[in-house]
């Protein structure tokens, strides 16, 4: 099979596509023919030696959201050959998601939606899990809280969007100003232009802050909380923030595969309540300029490479 590899960590030119063995099942596991590839910030993360990288084993293969075909499933499997599934594969771990074909835990994957295409599938995994089990699971998100989404364009930030506004949330999204139509279209009830205003200036009373920026977006945050509210901030913040303020909630949340959570992102998909947007779709081929354009930070939504 083709798979994309590292030489090692590094800048892009450290990318290699090579001819390797399909990965043999351990227990618990279903072999996926890949037909498309989500691509997240922590891929470029890790590619520079960082965020996963020490999960990687050799060779080093990035990656965990996938969509595809079962090609291979055990008789005990809750899954046949010829499903179509998607799912985040082992993380945080070593997911060897950039791939033809991928090994992986039955219990990481749901059936697609058959009214997405694989590229929306593999485009929604890890934004969409992390919107979940931070504002859904962990803070308890619920009608009428006041929610502030920094990032509201990005690939978390325009899931938590469609997310909040499915539990009746006010919504208040953080952007540049040519991102406003398309946040306001997701249902944004507040947009706030952070190259012209600062936030922290403009909102106050918030519930419930998702911050996808990090470093002092995330201590600025803390301002326009109520009591005991819940700031979540997936980039690593610039300080401690409960030594700031520990009258809110700001706990250290890693996202992490679950079967159950699966099973609600892909009701998510399938209702209609989220639709990714992909800006675009790439080859294997293409995956150093699709890393390129991650490291850019101005990505609408999410990035794809697709296996024919």
């Amino acid at each position: 099979m083709k798979a994309i590899t590292l030489k090692a960590f590094g800048d892009i030119d450290q990318f290699e596509l090579i001819e390797t063995a399909v990965p043999e099942l351990a227990s618990g596991e279903v072999l996926v023919k890949v037909k498309a590839i989500g691509l997240n910030p922590v891929d470029y993360k890790t590619r520079q030696g960082k965020a996963m990288a020490k999960k990687l084993k050799q060779p080093y293969i990035l990656g965990w959201d996938i969509s595809g075909v079962v090609e291979k499933a055990p008789t005990e499997s809750k899954f046949k050959v010829g499903d179509e599934v998607f799912g985040m594969v082992n993380f945080p771990g070593c997911g060897n998601a950039y791939a033809e074909y991928v090994a992986a835990p039955e219990s990481h994957l749901a059936l697609k939606p058959q009214n997405i295409s694989f590229e929306e599938a593999a485009a929604a995994p890890l934004a969409a899990l992390t919107v979940y089990q931070t504002i859904v699971k962990y803070a308890k998100i619920k009608e009428g809280d006041r929610v502030l989404i920094h990032a509201g364009a990005g690939g978390v930030g325009h899931i938590a969007i469609q997310i909040a506004k499915s539990f009746g949330a006010y919504v208040l999204a953080t952007a540049s100003a040519k991102n406003k139509a398309f946040l306001e279209q997701l249902g944004t009830d507040e947009f706030i232009d952070y190259t012209a205003v600062n936030f922290e200036t403009e909102v106050k009373d918030i519930d419930v802050v998702l911050d996808g920026v990090g470093g002092d977006v995330a201590e600025k945050s803390l301002k326009v909380l109520k009591k005991g509210g819940f700031l979540h901030s997936i980039p690593s913040p610039a300080k401690d923030l409960s030594a700031i303020r520990n009258d809110v909630e700001s706990p250290w949340i890693l996202v992490e595969s679950n079967e159950e959570d699966m099973e609600e992102v892909a009701k998510y998909l399938a209702e209609g309540t989220v639709k990714v947007h992909i800006q675009q779709v790439y080859n294997l081929e293409q995956m150093g300029e699709a890393h390129k354009q991650l490291e850019s930070r101005r990505t609408r939504g999410k990035l794809v490479v697709a296996i024919d």
